[in-house]
């Protein structure tokens, strides 16, 4: 395979840190390594340093002296691992030069994915009872006993909140301050609802959902990340999963809110029997499959996701959230180092295939 450039583009201040080799979670050894393997030298780029008009940016490469930057041909084919919303005007310069661009948009509204979601009768039953705002909270606590309360645009567990019913018209209500691990949980009642609630629910759009009952270990509830991306050859597949135990006490998974990550055989043998736990495992592999293949009818450039999906103790398989922008070092985390390559390993075999597909499409 000839050497080809590949683009890595990052937020700018993860693309600061790479001459430092200070880039947070993203490894760039791993990147290295992935390309190499599909004949590929990885460039990292920040939108800023793109220029559409000369055809040419600035990229750091990885030399003798370790990452320089050189002004280089802009690559023809960028794996996005910054965060832009749909429609970002940078990114759509960049695609109408004819340059391709996967994971084109990272950042779905999650009231967004659920419509689409929705849409599909076979997968609607794989989704949680759902509403918006405090209209719809209002409604959910004459239903349900045990909700979720989670902003539509949050990440990493920020925002979340829950209530729990304690009595006729009186509930529990926890949350955690911004930028906190601690959580809080104080009475509240259901026809005087806090004005901190209330203000919480009004100043960013919030789903209300009502809580799945998730399946435990040790009295701590876990669900599991299911990297879902497309390798050589273009189709999807899923890369691996692990799971997410929740923090004692606590009742969201989220490894940055202290919840912790481990091996779904792991989890799942330690929640179910032997033969259960293996069933469990192969529907989930088979419905994150048709989640991935469900979105892309309607997300232009999608090619890497990590879902979250939850199991109760009766084995019934929710989805519960799309990530745009998979945090990998999970596999990591749980001990499973080749899952984690293998995370990196894809995306840059679905560069080569565009490579490749790109050349066939212009012998033409």
């Amino acid at each position: 395979m000839g050497q080809k450039l590949v683009g890595i583009l990052l937020n700018a201040a993860m693309h600061g840190g790479v001459p430092r080799l200070q880039t947070g979670q993203e490894s760039l050894s791993n990147y290295e390594e992935a390309a190499a393997a599909y004949g590929l030298t990885p460039c990292f780029l920040k939108l800023s340093d793109i220029d559409t008009q000369s055809g040419f940016s600035r990229a750091y490469i990885k030399g003798s002296q370790g990452y320089r930057r050189h002004v280089v041909p802009t690559p023809e084919v960028i794996h996005n691992r910054a965060i832009y919303d749909q429609g970002s005007s940078g990114v759509q310069r960049l695609l109408l030069q004819g340059i391709q661009v996967y994971n084109t948009c990272n950042r779905y509204g999650k009231d967004h994915i659920q419509g689409l979601l929705e849409q599909n009768q076979e997968l609607s039953g794989h989704l949680p009872v759902t509403s918006a705002g405090v209209s719809g909270l209002k409604e959910m606590m004459e239903s349900y006993p045990d909700l979720i309360l989670k902003p539509c645009r949050g990440s990493v567990g920020n925002g979340v909140m829950r209530l729990t019913r304690s009595s006729a018209r009186r509930w529990n209500w926890s949350y955690s301050p911004s930028g906190s691990r601690r959580w809080f949980t104080v009475p509240v009642y259901q026809d005087a609802l806090p004005g901190t609630l209330r203000g919480r629910l009004n100043s960013v759009p919030y789903l209300v959902q009502e809580r799945i009952p998730l399946a435990e270990i040790s009295g701590r509830p876990f669900d599991l990340r299911v990297t879902v991306q497309r390798g050589w050859g273009g189709e999807w597949q899923v890369t691996g999963m692990f799971a997410k135990l929740a923090a004692p006490g606590g009742f969201v998974s989220n490894i940055a809110r202290g919840g912790e990550a481990l091996s779904p055989s792991f989890a799942l043998e330690k929640a179910f029997p032997g033969e259960a736990a293996a069933r469990i495992r192969m529907s989930v592999l088979s419905l994150s499959l048709a989640i991935a293949r469900e979105l892309e009818q309607s997300l232009p450039g999608l090619a890497d996701i990590g879902l979250d999906i939850g199991i109760t103790n009766q084995g019934h398989i929710y989805f519960i959230e799309c990530n745009g922008r998979d945090q990998r070092y999970g596999f990591k985390k749980a001990g499973l180092s080749a899952l984690w390559k293998d995370s990196y390993r894809r995306p840059m075999g679905y560069a080569r295939y565009l490579f490749e597909e790109a050349a066939r499409h212009n012998s033409y």
